[in-house]
Formats: structure tokens, C-alpha cells, sequence
């Protein structure tokens, strides 16, 4: 059984998130709102540019783009798409796909343009009739991977016309109707206004439409509470730590009620041996922690969970608990990722306060020419290198390119998130 999608909607009017394409008032700081969707467990989300004018359309994408550094879950975009230029555009912002709309007459030949530049998979339609369907029908499911239908009443002719799978957008929440539509082969996923209310609690969806027997992606845990090993109150301690920093949060414990509710809303929930309570973390203060992995130990009496915090992990409003000093070594970090961004923010430092003698801001303040030169001639002295048979010759020559490049990507404000977001995504 196909997996169904549940699928959230935003629309961005002079880079800001508006109530809907026909009402601009403005509704929730648009990284905010991304960043609840992001952790609340959308599966997909659509962005739709509402601009007028090309400055504006630039506004939008940039927006688009900040928006794709900052979430795991697939971006499509539309909106304001005239030729084949915009598509790239969105494509080159980190969004998956790109939303075409089927009521312009310009939309078919573009779909067929876009579809052999950039494959099938990128390019989705929306629809509100079936007129599109039928003029096209011949050239579908070629072209497009998969169609936005924004009118409920046409979905049996849509079935009857192609068998390119869709997202209906419902035009409001009626769970029956939600499950009798998630049942179809060729729906792939639903949208819609109640879907975009922050309130909405969508995990708690997920569970019941897949007690309903509906392929959802949510939490189905591989151990059960039965499998782990408890401690003398009954009960399994918990590490917490963030899953972007793997820095340690906080340590809390869960009782089985815990284990079922955390699982089943995606929300860490505890059990309070002071309040003898059930706790889900940030009720009160906000400060939520979003579910992204659950792991247990070798010996099944221990639980890490890794998670998407709001705010701070702690009480005392530090962001983790664990912050007084024992005992502390000085020593090399050796992590990869961290290396890289230790020194790419070396760098950064040097440009924003430039200090005297720096080898660093000598290029800086010879410009993008000299930078790029220094590039070519460490890309040069890598394929010199790798014809030696020494590796550590290449070693070095590899550092020096990548200090270089470090310092390319600092001028053109390229950051080591993105290019890894960019690697990521392909």
C-alpha cells in the first residue's frame, strides 16, 4: 500500500506568511511556522509565491530558500512559474519539486519543457476542473509526478481521465470523509486549511488514520514497553539530546503511560517521581520536544532519544541541564563537521574584524578574483599531488584547497549547512 502524505500549505506575500492567496494578512513569522510544521510531523509542504512584480518574486524565492536550510521535510513551490528560468530558480532553492498551475494555458508546454530538463518527478499541476486534463491527457504521466487537485468534485473524473496520482485539498475536516478519500489507490495525500492550523495536533491524526489500516508515516516502534527492562520503580531512564548538535539535553524517566503517549504524539512525554504525573515537556513552558528517534540501549534498560527542542531543555532556562563543570581536559576535536565549521567561522570572524597580518584577510581584501585564483591553483596543486605516490602529500594539498574554498563560500555567504543540505538532498 502506497504511503499517504498529510500536507500543510503555506502562501508568502512579500517574503512574509499571509492567511490564504486571496487574504494577505499577515499570520506567523514564516520560520516559526515552518519550523512547528517541520517538527509536528507534516510529511510535505507546499509554498505558494503570491508576488506581482519581479522584486517581490526574488523576495519570495530567497525566502523559499532560507526556508529549505532549515527543514528535513520535502518543500514544493508555486506560484508565479512563467518559464522554464522560474522552475530553476525554485528547484536551485532547495524545494523537491515545483507546483505548475494547470489554469494557465502557458502551463502544458512548460510541464513538457521542465519534465525533460529536469525529470518528471520534479513537476506537479494543480487543478480546480478537469478542462487541463482533457486538452493534455495524451502527455501526463510523462510530464508530471503528480497533480494538486483544489476541487473536491471532480476527483471521480480526474480517476476516469488519468491515473497520475494527486493531493486533494479538502475544503474542511471531516475525518470520515478524510479516511474514505485516504482509501482511494491514486490519492496520495490530503491538504487544507485545518491542516495549516497549528493547533491541529497531526501526529494524533496519523495514529488514528492508521488504526484505520492507512499507510502512514508515523511512529510504528520495532520494541514494544514489554521488551525493555525496567528499574526497581518501573521505570526506564531517559537521555535526551538535540538531533542537529547531538548535545546532551537532559535525562528524565518514562513509565509505560509515557512510553505509549510519546510514541502516539510525538511529543517527549515523562513520568514526574516528584509529582508523581505524567509530563509532556513543554505544556506550560512551550518548550516542546518533538520526537525524532528513540533508541535503546544493549541491555534494554535505557532509552535515547533524539529531538527537535523548542527553547530550553532545562528548568533553570539553559538550553541543556548539563552545564556545570566538574572536571574539564583541553584536546584536539577531531569530529569532521566540526573541524570544518570551527574553522569556516574562524574565517568569518576575519572578514567581519579584520585583524593585521592575517594571510585570511589579505584575501579578503584582494576580492573574489584573487580568491578564485588561489581556488584554480589548489585544485592544480590536488591533481599534482594525487600522481605522487606519498598520500600525505595529497593530504595537504587537500587542506589547502579546502581552507580556500572555506574562504570562497564565506564571501559568496555560502554556508557548510547548505552544502550539506544540497549533498543531502541528492
Amino acid at each position: 500500500m502506497e504511503q499517504k502524505n498529510i500536507v500543510a500549505t503555506i502562501y508568502l506575500k512579500k517574503g512574509k506568511a499571509v492567511r490564504s492567496a486571496s487574504d494577505f494578512t499577515e499570520i506567523d513569522d514564516v520560520y516559526h511556522l515552518c519550523r512547528m510544521y517541520n517538527d509536528s510531523g507534516i510529511d510535505k509542504l507546499f509554498i505558494f509565491d503570491l508576488s506581482e512584480e519581479d522584486e517581490e518574486h526574488e523576495k519570495n524565492i530567497n525566502t523559499i530558500k532560507e526556508i529549505n536550510r532549515n527543514l528535513e521535510i520535502k518543500v514544493c513551490a508555486g506560484g508565479n512559474i512563467r518559464r522554464l528560468e522560474d522552475v530553476k530558480k525554485l528547484l536551485y532553492a532547495g524545494c523537491l519539486q515545483v507546483v505548475l498551475n494547470g489554469s494557465k494555458r502557458s502551463s502544458f508546454p512548460l510541464m513538457e519543457e521542465a519534465a525533460r530538463r529536469f525529470g518528471k518527478d520534479r513537476i506537479l499541476v494543480s487543478i480546480r476542473n478537469v478542462d487541463f486534463l482533457f486538452k493534455n491527457r495524451n502527455g501526463l504521466e510523462d510530464s508530471i509526478h503528480e497533480l494538486l487537485v483544489l476541487n473536491t468534485d471532480i476527483l471521480d473524473a480526474v480517476e476516469n481521465i488519468t491515473s497520475v496520482p494527486y493531493i486533494v485539498q479538502l475544503p474542511e475536516y471531516d475525518y470520515d470523509r478524510i479516511v474514505s478519500l485516504l482509501k482511494r489507490s491514486n490519492i496520495r495525500g490530503i491538504s487544507g486549511d485545518f491542516i495549516n492550523d497549528i493547533e491541529t495536533d497531526i501526529m494524533q491524526l496519523k495514529s488514528a488514520l492508521s488504526r484505520e489500516g492507512i499507510k502512514m508515516d508515523n511512529f510504528a516502534p520495532d520494541l514494544k514497553w514489554s521488551d525493555l527492562k525496567l528499574n526497581s520503580d518501573g521505570m526506564i531512564p531517559v537521555i535526551v539530546q538535540d538531533y542537529r548538535t547531538d548535545e546532551v539535553l537532559m535525562l528524565a524517566y518514562m513509565n509505560e503511560e509515557a512510553f505509549e503517549t510519546t510514541i502516539n504524539i510525538g511529543k517527549m512525554t515523562y513520568y514526574s517521581r516528584s509529582r508523581n504525573e505524567l509530563w509532556t515537556k513543554g505544556m506550560t513552558s512551550g518548550h516542546i520536544q518533538y520526537v525524532k528517534s528513540l533508541t535503546a540501549d544493549c541491555d534494554f534498560d535505557t532509552i535515547l532519544a533524539k529531538v527537535s527542542q523548542v527553547g530550553a531543555a532545562c528548568h533553570t532556562g539553559n538550553p541543556t541541564c548539563f552545564f556545570n563543570n566538574i572536571v574539564k581536559k583541553e584536546y584536539i576535536e577531531k569530529n569532521p563537521l566540526k573541524v570544518l565549521e570551527e574553522v569556516y567561522h574562524i574565517i568569518l570572524d576575519r572578514k567581519e574584524h579584520p585583524k593585521e597580518g592575517s594571510y585570511t584577510n589579505y584575501l579578503f581584501d584582494k576580492g573574489i578574483d584573487k580568491i578564485l585564483k588561489k581556488v584554480g591553483e589548489e585544485c592544480t596543486e590536488i591533481v599534482i599531488a594525487a600522481k605522487n605516490p606519498d598520500p600525505e602529500e595529497i593530504k595537504y594539498e587537500i587542506s589547502d584547497f579546502l581552507y580556500h574554498c572555506m574562504v570562497l563560500m564565506v564571501e559568496k555567504g555560502v554556508t557548510w549547512e547548505e552544502i550539506t543540505n544540497e549533498l543531502s538532498q541528492r
